[in-house]
């Protein structure tokens, strides 16, 4: 299971951390990636960190603003989001999914967990 916290509203510019608590698998074993939604769009990946090595991927508009952890003793995922803008408004799943292989891989693949969701709002 997967649960989220740290969502909410901010201005232009501002920073927001969003956490992800893992419980009932291995999360060494998983690789893990933070999603969004925004209303009218398709779900897409922001972020992923592989298991492994840890190779991060991060999509072109994130570069540079958001940055992706992964702790496997505390079982926890986070995302660290800086100069949010308008567009990054949405709803953030973090997920898991159980593979050896580059996360980026999987950006439009099925995952095996999500979180349930977070709504970031940033205003103008």
């Amino acid at each position: 299971q997967l649960v989220e916290s740290g969502g909410g509203f901010v201005h232009t510019g501002g920073s927001l951390r969003l956490s992800c608590a893992t419980s009932g698998f291995r999360l060494e074993h998983f690789g893990i990636g933070w999603f969004r939604q925004a209303p009218g769009k398709e779900r897409e990946m922001v972020a992923c960190f592989s298991s492994g090595e840890g190779a991060t991927y991060y999509a072109d508009s994130m570069q540079g603003r958001f940055t992706i952890f992964k702790d496997n003793l505390k079982k926890t995922m986070t995302l660290q989001m800086t100069d949010l803008k308008p567009e990054d408004s949405a709803v953030y799943y973090c997920a898991a999914i159980h593979t050896g292989r580059e996360c980026e891989r999987y950006r439009t693949s099925p995952w095996d967990y999500w979180g349930q969701g977070t709504q970031v709002s940033v205003s103008s």
